[in-house]
């Protein structure tokens, strides 16, 4: 193995979506300046790394991931300087900024796909995917965007299609091109030489495709349909997830192991065969996504599946999240309120409790469900291009932090908000609940300390057989967890600490052998031998 210091397996991190994190100038939208002025509130939660949203020029079709400036900042957010400064800022505090890095596609106002489109003949050409029109003059194949229509977009000037998994102004990039991969290792050196510590690597498991385009099976029965989306309903045998993906990352190793960068890939595949590829330890992407708890329906079966799953994938190569910006808020999929907000927390100490990195999405320290918007306040591509699934908008999870009752909420002191606040009450809001110990904010930041009070564990997991509890062990740790609806009493096996239970007036209590420790319903605890 590759000896690098694994500097991210000390930290928590966190994800900021810049446009709804802080607006410093009042102008609605989040910026970097606002993402400055809230280190110190990060700082005391207990995170050490931020992933920043994409914050490089865009015309914003999909709020930043349609790029048309790999190296510069929008002007929207800031400047250059502006994200130097923040990463310098947040070095004085010890924490660490991840740059989100788009690989897959361009905006279509990129002057790489203006100049790929003005002839066959271009230089560029061979940097984007086309094909030929299909027998019927149509589209070359039936792929479709994960945006529903045709992931293709005929060029008539040119006569052939560009290919696009997103929106059409999304053209997706020719991963077989060297100029690409050339490209690329320039943008992964420049955000590094800014001060990132590394990067969050967008559909990190999309980037090549099949050569000869084929169609695409339809999905079989049994395929996860959370969103419900027209790109469910086919099995992504050739537009996702091609063998090439992992030469590509191979290649990003040897830029940012020299530079001990942290290369975290969105690798959106479930099935953990699928995903054991991506995670070599000595040239696969460092951290890997670990997606299925945003995809099951709180059960205890399907809780037990998947920690069984994680543990059965190399130790120390998945980061741990319950939310991000793409889907719906846990505490809402969970089961809405105050059950849901009990259950989001104990599949986060499930899973924190295994080797890998700790992740929260803005908001969930705050115990926040999803939003209220009406169809007319979405922004959100998907909502409105599909707007009978509205509910499933991204936008849900994705209105503006509340940080402090009032008008503005204190995200912004004047200007419209660019999404509405979604009905957030003064007891969501971030300055409340820190006054109050009692609060989602103060369990949230309680749990973060307990992971970075833990001591050395080895990397071997012991999960128990099925039970009424979901119950492993690492070491001197114990991690148990009640995902029914029922009290259970857990029969403590060993002199131990409670070293986190939701309950803080439990914590740091010792539990003799034979005594019992209570979970509620959807409640878990973590004890320490010795």
């Amino acid at each position: 193995m590759t000896s690098i210091d694994r500097w991210w397996l000390r930290e928590v991190g966190y994800e900021v979506y810049i446009r709804s994190f802080g607006d410093s100038d009042g102008d609605g939208v989040g910026d970097l300046q606002g993402v400055i002025d809230h280190l110190d509130d990060l700082a005391w939660l207990g995170v050490g790394v931020v992933w920043l949203t994409p914050c490089t020029k865009s015309p914003m079709r999909d709020h930043g991931y349609d790029v048309s400036d790999f190296r510069s900042v929008a002007e929207e957010f800031g400047d250059d300087e502006t994200y130097r400064r923040l990463c310098r800022e947040a070095a004085r505090r010890g924490m660490r900024i991840l740059t989100d890095l788009v690989p897959n596609h361009t905006s279509s106002e990129h002057p790489w796909f203006l100049d790929a489109r003005s002839s066959r003949d271009s230089e560029r050409r061979g940097d984007y995917l086309w094909a030929d029109p299909g027998p019927d003059g149509g589209p070359p194949n039936n792929w479709v965007s994960h945006f529903g229509g045709p992931a293709w977009t005929l060029d008539e000037a040119t006569g052939q299609y560009w290919c696009h998994l997103f929106l059409p102004e999304q053209p997706d990039l020719n991963w077989r091109s060297e100029r690409v991969r050339q490209e690329f290792d320039g943008i992964l050196r420049h955000w590094i030489g800014e001060g990132s510590s590394g990067f969050r690597l967008d559909v990190a498991h999309a980037l090549t495709k099949h050569p000869d385009f084929p169609d695409l099976p339809p999905a079989p029965e049994d395929a996860d349909r959370f969103m419900g989306r027209e790109f469910e309903n086919l099995e992504h045998r050739y537009d996702l997830d091609q063998p090439d993906n992992t030469r590509v990352h191979r290649r990003w190793r040897q830029v940012a192991d020299p530079l001990g960068a942290l290369l975290l890939g969105e690798i959106y595949v479930l099935e953990p065969d699928r995903l054991r590829r991506y995670l070599d330890p000595d040239d696969g992407l460092h951290l890997g996504f670990w997606f299925p708890p945003l995809h099951i329906e709180w059960t205890p079966a399907t809780v037990r599946a998947v920690v069984a799953d994680a543990v059965s994938l190399p130790p120390n190569k998945l980061a741990w999240i319950t939310g991000t910006h793409d889907r719906p808020r846990a505490a809402s999929r969970y089961g809405g309120g105050e059950e849901g907000r009990r259950r989001a927390l104990t599949m986060q100490l499930l899973q924190w409790g295994l080797p890998g990195m700790p992740w929260l999405y803005q908001g969930e320290e705050l115990g926040l469900d999803n939003a209220t918007l009406a169809l007319e306040e979405m922004h959100d591509p998907f909502a409105l291009r599909n707007p009978e699934k509205a509910f499933m908008s991204r936008d849900l999870a994705r209105t503006p932090m509340p940080w402090a009752p009032g008008e503005g909420m204190g995200f912004t002191d004047g200007g419209t908000p660019w999404l509405p606040f979604g009905g957030r009450g003064p007891q969501e809001t971030w300055a409340v609940q820190r006054e109050d110990e009692g609060s989602w904010l103060h369990t949230w930041r309680r749990l973060i300390a307990a992971w970075r009070g833990l001591p050395e564990l080895p990397d071997d997991v012991d999960l128990a057989g099925a039970g009424a509890v979901v119950d492993y062990r690492r070491g001197a740790l114990r991690v148990v967890a009640n995902p029914g609806v029922e009290e259970v009493s857990v029969t403590v096996d060993a002199p131990s600490t409670v070293v986190f239970h939701r309950d803080r007036a439990v914590d740091g209590q010792p539990v003799a052998a034979g005594e019992q420790v209570v979970l509620d319903g959807g409640d878990g605890v973590w004890l320490l031998k010795g």
